[in-house]
């Protein structure tokens, strides 16, 4: 008998059978698929948990890092100007590395990267052997940072809110606990700022764990929508440097980015200055960085329900604009508070990346507006720290860097209410 299809006129003398529910998509999905999603999820959440302890750790220890490699706050300032510098230069890297080896490898290659520059950079010889290994995971950190959204875009079209939460979420996580951790972790270990800084290479290494089999199945490339499986591409025709809109989002990316790598690299210092214990400001620091654990889950679903995303970033501007004040009157008496507001204030971070998510239709247009937006973006915030730190350094006290950071915070909320906009980098081709 045939196996294609019958017509409806069937054999009168045969009772037609109760027809088969309709299966639904899981249940049509073999079990290689459902797994292979599953781990896909799980490799996007450790890949997200490493993006950021290898810059938050170190601030945590910045002053002891600084006596142990003899470094002057000029030094320590161009230290904290690496993270992104790295992310500029590599980031961009990003679309054309995926499209030659797939997004899994990549991330993979990303995974392993931080993990040996991790170990390699508490026992280099000197600042310039410090510099370089923090160079290599933070080469890794910049071509993952670009490959989230696209990865979200690509594999999860229809749940792009919501794994960008995700993966925002395990990156907020990974940065507060660093931040918390370090300290602690490094007295119960003999109280060496190099053990310390090592120890978080182990969170790297599971990483590579989960990403080595979604690159030896290319999970990560033959998965459906909402499944693991990449939406058709499509690569838009447009030059992206003629969007404002892609400008917008890559200024409001910059000056987020600027503000995050201040607070991060400086604001335990600024609370150690105020009469504030180590232990306590990294504290602090973690408590800032937590702030983002539920809120990059919330904000990014909140926000792919708007069709303007200019309120979020007025209100997001408003808490920074009140951390910062806060920390120039009374750093040490409001310094929950503070560290309260900045921890809102730094979602926009996830936000930005939702943005970049939502100002495309196509997958193609994404990895181009993501790579673009960060590498630009980094490149706009590599003068903060530096300068933050030569004003610390020159003046003597936190007053004239923290205007500075204030001053910041307007053109960060009118860039974002252009970025905001309900329109697509393809609108604008």
């Amino acid at each position: 008998m045939s196996d294609e299809p019958q017509p409806p006129t069937l054999t009168p003398a045969r009772t037609p059978a109760p027809a088969a529910p309709t299966p639904t998509r899981a249940e049509t999905r073999p079990a290689s698929a459902v797994w292979l999603t599953r781990l896909l999820i799980v490799g996007l959440v450790l890949a997200a948990l490493n993006l950021r302890p290898a810059i938050t750790s170190l601030g945590a220890l910045l002053e002891e890092v600084r006596d142990g490699l003899h470094m002057s706050g000029g030094v320590a300032g161009v230290l904290t100007s690496v993270p992104p510098l790295c992310f500029a230069v590599f980031g961009i890297t990003a679309p054309r590395l995926a499209r030659r080896f797939g997004p899994g490898a990549v991330v993979f290659a990303g995974m392993a990267a931080i993990t040996a520059g991790l170990v390699i950079r508490p026992f280099a010889g000197g600042t310039a052997a410090f510099l370089a290994a923090s160079a290599l995971a933070l080469m890794g950190i910049a071509v993952s940072n670009v490959l989230m959204p696209v990865i979200v875009k690509r594999y999860f079209p229809d749940r792009v809110g919501t794994m960008t939460g995700l993966y925002s979420m395990a990156l907020a996580l990974g940065t507060s606990l660093a931040a918390a951790a370090t300290v602690p972790v490094t007295d119960a270990l003999g109280g060496n700022w190099r053990t310390g800084l090592a120890v978080w290479a182990v969170l790297g290494a599971l990483a590579v764990v989960a990403w080595l089999p979604l690159v030896r199945n290319r999970g990560g490339d033959t998965a459906t929508p909402g499944t693991g499986t990449p939406a058709p591409e499509e690569t838009p025709a447009i030059r992206i440097t003629r969007s404002r809109t892609a400008w917008a989002l890559a200024c409001f990316f910059g000056l987020q980015a600027t503000g995050a790598y201040i607070t991060m690299g400086w604001m335990p210092q600024i609370f150690r200055d105020a009469g504030v214990s180590a232990g306590t400001a990294g504290v602090l620091l973690a408590v800032t960085m937590v702030m983002g654990v539920p809120l990059a889950f919330v904000i990014p679903r909140l926000a792919t329900r708007m069709k303007n995303q200019g309120p979020i970033v007025v209100a997001l501007g408003l808490c920074g604009l009140s951390g910062y004040a806060g920390l120039h009157f009374a750093p040490a008496a409001g310094a929950w508070a503070w560290a309260l507001l900045l921890g809102v204030s730094n979602c926009a971070f996830p936000l930005a990346l939702t943005m970049i998510g939502m100002r495309s239709r196509t997958g193609g247009g994404v990895v181009r507006l993501s790579a673009f937006a960060q590498s630009v973006g980094y490149l706009i915030s590599i003068p903060g720290p530096t300068l933050v730190g030569a004003l610390y350094e020159h003046s003597g006290g936190w007053g004239t860097p923290l205007v500075l950071m204030t001053g910041l915070m307007v053109p960060q909320v009118i860039v974002g209410i252009i970025a905001g906009r309900d329109r697509t980098i393809e609108d604008e081709a």
